[in-house]
């Protein structure tokens, strides 16, 4: 399928993040990346960080063109965003795919919005697997591929014949698949956002319970789980854990890595369960109960979100 018409659907986006933001810190207060037009009404699709917390949003078109935009709705399970522009922009929708169809050593295509060469690379699926993020996130299939897109943030992912297949996230170094070792993008499968879209754009979030959070980052070292960062004032920081803690159980369950300790949590209950944990800190042992709260609570509301 020809691509120009394709990428008449890609927007850029540029976002402004107060500095007194929970995100601020550690994603910065200006940041970049790109949009995929998935409605002929406008809607926007993107990957969430680039405009969590944002107060001020601009989207720019294939012709150039740039005007202000607005969020439609955040979803953290996946990590996808939707925004739509204030005013009209040229441009069309893209098709969208299954991520469930592609296969390992299929080849596809990331795009980039914007004229900034390469917009386009050819690429190949190099696994699909369960990937943990530090920051409470788990995708049961992520699809990963190489070579890398260098602006990754809300890249399209496509088949073959033109279709949107998901959504760019992250670029991974050293990462092994088939004996090999490779620099590869991730991607969010578009397959865990098709279903909830429609409630998200109307009612901003998903209608389910938000997940129970904690508001910490943990690092997987060889399946020692250390936390390396506490969000102030959140519900980690409000029960006395510190960096340093390195978690050994929830509710009395030992947890053995990132996926499996962030699904023990969310298996308690809804957000604002209590959720014991034992840490070990500085030798000893150390006991301690967090009530979680939804994510979306400690987000600074801007006047886009």
């Amino acid at each position: 399928m020809p691509r120009e018409p394709l990428l008449e659907a890609l927007v850029s986006i540029r976002a402004h993040i107060p500095e007194d933001a929970m995100s601020a810190g550690l994603l910065g207060t200006e940041r970049a990346g790109h949009g995929i037009r998935v409605r002929d009404d406008g809607l926007i699709l993107t990957i969430g960080y680039v405009i969590n917390e944002a107060d001020e949003i601009w989207i720019g078109s294939h012709d150039s063109r740039a005007v202000p935009g607005f969020v439609v709705g955040n979803d953290f399970r996946t990590g996808l965003a939707l925004i739509r522009p204030m005013m009209p922009l040229p441009g069309r929708s893209v098709p969208i795919g299954s991520s469930e169809s592609l296969r390992v050593g299929e080849p596809v295509w990331i795009a980039g919005s914007g004229r900034a060469d390469p917009q386009v690379v050819d690429a190949e699926v190099v696994a699909k697997q369960e990937f943990a993020g530090r920051w409470e996130y788990v995708l049961d299939e992520a699809i990963f591929t190489a070579p890398p897109h260098e602006s990754w943030s809300g890249a399209a992912l496509m088949d073959m014949a033109g279709r949107l297949c998901g959504v760019g996230s992250l670029v991974i170094q050293g990462f092994e698949a088939d004996e090999s070792v490779h620099t590869v993008n991730m991607f969010v499968p578009i397959d865990i956002l098709t279903p909830v879209m429609d409630e998200i754009s109307i009612r901003g979030r998903r209608s389910a319970p938000p997940r129970p959070w904690l508001g910490m980052l943990v690092h997987d070292d060889h399946d020692t789980l250390v936390v390396v960062g506490i969000y102030r004032d959140c519900p980690a920081d409000q029960a006395g854990l510190r960096p340093g803690d390195v978690v050994l159980r929830v509710d009395g369950q030992p947890v053995h890595n990132l996926a499996h300790m962030f699904r023990t949590v969310w298996s308690l209950g809804d957000a604002g369960v209590d959720v014991p944990l034992l840490v070990l800190r500085d030798a000893q042992l150390k006991e301690t109960t967090v009530k979680s709260a939804p994510r979306g609570d400690f987000l600074r509301k801007g006047t886009v979100q």
